[in-house]
């Protein structure tokens, strides 16, 4: 946030969250917004530009995406004013903000289009289990809550994204036609 003294400046709540560790959840509350504003947008650079023989499913596949974040914007922001805090939702402060990088702007091959999805999306599941054990940290466990509901959400779609990758994957890995042989699991992930 470019501005400290809002950053830090909490109006009065009755919530009985110490005023320190509800200064430190709004900030990581507002990196969450910044970072979903910045996803959600991303998705629709994907929907609207989507080319390719699965045009029409990943169409709708970002839309869907777009959709479900636009939700978590504003659980978030909610959050954010509920423990007194100020919540920076403006395009400028997300894209100022966000954890997420850039997201190509010459792509058009579907293929292209959800790995670099995928990739955001996982950044942004990192982000928020660790926002999950900051917040419990903190002895906040509403937001924790609302994080690890993001969460779950937020690894299925990463599934949906990789499903559409990982037979391409295994082609290449194979060197040959795709299979229905499934992806090995590097030895010590369970």
């Amino acid at each position: 946030m470019s501005d400290n003294s809002i950053t830090s400046r909490l109006y009065p709540t009755r919530i009985d969250i110490p005023a320190e560790a509800r200064v430190q959840i709004v900030v990581l509350l507002n990196q969450t917004l910044a970072a979903t504003s910045d996803l959600k947008t991303q998705a629709k650079q994907a929907h609207w530009n989507v080319k390719g023989t699965d045009f029409y499913q990943l169409h709708l596949l970002f839309d869907e995406l777009a959709g479900e974040l636009e939700g978590y914007i504003d659980m978030v922001a909610e959050r954010v004013t509920a423990l007194g805090g100020y919540a920076f939702g403006t395009a400028r402060a997300a894209a100022s903000n966000s954890i997420l990088p850039e997201y190509p702007l010459d792509i058009l091959d579907g293929k292209d289009h959800v790995t670099a999805l995928a990739d955001r999306y996982a950044l942004y599941a990192k982000h928020l289990r660790e926002a999950i054990d900051k917040t419990d940290e903190l002895g906040d466990l509403d937001t924790a809550d609302l994080y690890t509901e993001i969460s779950r959400t937020i690894d299925k779609r990463l599934w949906f994204l990789e499903a559409h990758l990982q037979v391409a994957e295994i082609k290449a890995e194979n060197g040959k036609a795709a299979t229905t042989k499934t992806q090995k699991i590097p030895a010590g992930v369970k």
